[in-house]
């Protein structure tokens, strides 16, 4: 596990030509299957930022590729390197292994150093999949990472993604969705340029009411 994560901040050649090959594959094989839509891309700022999607299925992975055609970085669970030839395929890809239940600060300092250098990164600030209509509440991850690393913080809501493949499911529905980028923000610092855990808690409030708002419409569009 060590050494594979001590690859995960290489941006090279080989990975991005990687990640462009499946997200052909999958990602524009999946919009087409559910007629997937896209609103408010002109809303991503220039450089890297964090991506933060709702999540209710596990084809918002894919999904949240739809935004932009350059290479992402996601966070994972590190059981998906449990072979080490499929996890070399995952950081490839632009996965970065987190161990949930527990603080790992190897990978928040990961992603961290992956923002830092210009990649951007997908971060899921409820955490596992939720169900329901109603934004949960949010883990400080997404609004962390994006102090540390100086970066904007872009919510982004996730309509009909658990119509076309929701919990339990074994296949993909022709459900249509539709995915909304709203506008970015950063997190707050005091006079000396340091995020508090005021401006944290600030930040994820502000994104729990951007996110509810983005699902709400984006799932008005599906209805």
């Amino acid at each position: 596990m060590t050494r594979i994560r001590t690859e995960l901040g290489r941006d090279t050649r080989w990975n991005r030509l990687l990640y462009g090959f499946f997200r052909q594959l999958v990602s524009n094989s999946l919009r087409i299957w559910t007629r997937g839509t896209v609103e408010g891309r002109e809303n991503l700022p220039d450089g890297a930022f964090v991506l933060a999607p709702v999540h209710r299925s596990y084809l918002d992975t894919p999904i949240s590729s739809w935004v932009r055609l350059e290479r992402l970085r996601y966070l994972g669970k590190d059981s998906m390197w449990k072979y080490g030839w499929l996890g070399r395929v995952f950081s490839a890809m632009g996965a970065i292994p987190i161990t949930r239940g527990s603080i790992d600060r190897e990978a928040m300092q990961r992603c961290i150093t992956v923002l830092r250098s210009g990649q951007s990164l997908v971060v899921f600030p409820e955490g596992e999949r939720k169900q329901g209509p109603t934004v949960h509440p949010l883990l400080e991850g997404a609004a962390f990472v994006a102090a540390k690393a100086g970066v904007p913080i872009v919510p982004v809501g996730i309509g009909g993604s658990d119509a076309a493949m929701p919990k339990g499911a074994r296949f993909i529905r022709p459900a249509r969705v539709h995915v909304v980028v709203g506008e970015p923000f950063h997190v707050g610092t005091d006079e000396r340029g340091r995020a508090r855990r005021e401006h944290l808690t600030i930040a994820t409030r502000r994104l729990h009411a951007d996110l509810q708002r983005l699902y709400d419409h984006a799932r008005s569009v599906v209805a």
